[in-house]
């Protein structure tokens, strides 16, 4: 009990790496909160009370929950078109419904549910998604006016029509991903982003910038409430179920290689259970649904985080800032589209897609299938899921209900049957024995211990194979048939065979 209570107390170490990890999420939540269609002030408030929960519950000491990328474009592509001031609520019962899913995942230990994306889909998916949130996020971060349609026409559209693109915006977009991307470079702690937001604060000030900015960010603690539009749970409960899953699927990876790296222990349905509750923390203070970050989860590593506590210290940070978040009202939406748009384009993996197609075809398939179904339903990304899902399911069941046949030869022709022997592969076990029969030198041996069924198809195919080797003066016996089948196998027996 004391060690369990100890390591629940931060370290120096924890403060830092904590610290270090707030500087960089406190403008990317507002920017993801944006990217889910929400007010950005909204991010804050699912920074800060879901990590004090989510720090106590976990345990993995380097994964840093809060507002992900990917679980904000979930989100959006999960609410129903309503009136932008109805969003929050519905976004905040989703949080709910998710929570309560894993939540339940976790009690019940099944977290290997999880693992129904398998990692072809989930790369798949993730570099899918990735991209359709850079075409989100690029007309803002060009300060485009792209007209309404798709996700990727609009992208498009923007990129195509120079006149809409304002100057400035792409100055500060610009400038935001030299100091995000190329601060990294100096330092793998250097916070680039922070560092972005303040210049891009200061120069907005004084120039009195004309374009989008945040606007409107309410001071002090987020409110907390249990009135949620509770009449809607129908309307989101699919996408809250995605979220659950999908959302977990990257997090779970990330604490399985750091647990392998370190040889600390890690505990998928404990880290469920955790993300559940810091979902319905999110969701009763004013946030929205919430998961693992690659690259907060990595800095709070290299930043030397000894226990979950990290995490709280990062959450406590941000509860100390929101005091004073009005200062970031100024702050150009552009530079919330660059940080966007930095994070993402790194979640796409285009060489580890090709490879995978060199490696493995039935991979690529899922991987390249999945991520091309992203691309058809953007925004509805979630529908992609299921795609994956089922290419998944159809795969693992062309591999149970396909047929190969192993043959050899040594005076007498061994054909060794895999898989199931049913209506849909009978016609190539009736092809394969044909072929057999007509090449083979000696006597033509069924081996059936590779298969659990034979019915009167496979029957017809094998008295064809053997009138053709009766032709020749050779016969057609079997060995290991499957329990059952005997009878329906006796038909073929001829007073030449030897059944084995």
């Amino acid at each position: 009990m004391v060690d369990r209570i100890a390591s629940r107390v931060p370290t120096s170490s924890d403060l830092i790496a904590g610290a270090s990890v707030a500087l960089i999420l406190i403008p990317q939540s507002l920017a993801y909160a944006e990217l889910a269609g929400l007010p950005p002030y909204l991010g804050l408030y699912a920074a800060a009370f879901p990590l004090l929960a989510f720090a106590l519950l976990a345990s993995s000491p380097f994964l840093q929950t809060g507002p992900v990328a990917v679980t904000s474009l979930l989100t959006i592509s999960a609410l129903p078109d309503v009136a932008p001031e109805q969003l929050p609520g519905l976004a905040a019962l989703m949080a709910v419904l998710v929570g309560l899913c894993r939540i339940i995942l976790g009690v019940a230990r099944l977290g290997r549910l999880v693992r129904l994306m398998s990692a072809p889909v989930v790369m798949g998916f993730t570099s899918g998604a990735a991209f359709v949130i850079v075409c989100s996020q690029l007309p803002k971060a060009i300060g485009s006016d792209a007209p309404d349609g798709s996700v990727l026409w609009r992208a498009g559209w923007a990129v195509t029509h120079f006149g809409s693109v304002e100057l400035a915006a792409v100055m500060l977009s610009i400038a935001t991903l030299v100091l995000f991307l190329g601060g990294r470079r100096l330092h793998a702690l250097f916070p680039g982003v922070l560092v972005a937001v303040i210049v891009a604060i200061v120069w907005s000030q004084a120039i009195d910038y004309s374009g989008a900015i945040v606007g409107d960010v309410p001071e002090g603690l987020p409110p907390i409430s249990i009135d949620l539009p509770w009449g809607q749970i129908p309307t989101v409960l699919l996408g809250a179920v995605v979220i659950a899953l999908v959302g977990f699927a990257e997090p779970a990876s990330i604490a399985r290689t750091f647990a392998d790296e370190t040889g600390q222990r890690w505990e998928a349905n404990r880290e469920l259970f955790a993300s559940g509750v810091a979902n319905l923390v999110a969701a009763f203070s004013g946030g929205y649904p919430v998961g693992g970050s690659f690259s907060r989860s990595s800095v709070n590593r290299i930043a030397g985080a000894e226990t979950t506590m990290s995490g709280g210290v990062t959450g406590l940070v941000v509860i100390a800032f929101l005091p004073f978040a009005s200062v970031l009202e100024p702050l150009p939406t552009a530079v919330l589209g660059a940080i966007v748009c930095g994070a993402a384009a790194k979640l796409i993996k285009p060489i580890r897609l090709v490879r995978l197609w060199n490696r493995s075809r039935t991979q690529a398939l899922l991987a390249w299938g999945t991520a091309a179904a992203v691309l058809v339903f953007a925004p509805r990304i979630e529908r992609a899921v299921i795609v994956g899902v089922a290419l998944t399911l159809m795969v693992h069941l062309a591999q149970r209900f396909g047929l190969s046949v192993d043959s050899s030869r040594n005076g007498v022709t061994t054909v060794e049957v895999k898989g199931l022997l049913w209506t849909g592969t009978a016609a190539r076990f009736d092809d394969l024995l044909m072929r057999e029969a007509m090449q083979s030198p000696g006597r033509v041996v069924v081996d059936f211990k590779g298969t659990s069924f034979v019915d009167d198809e496979i029957v017809d195919a094998m008295a064809k194979s053997a009138d053709i080797l009766r032709d020749r003066d050779l016969s057609l016996s079997w060995c290991n048939e499957p329990d059952g089948s005997h009878t329906l196998l006796s038909k073929l027996v001829d007073p030449r065979n030897a059944n084995g």
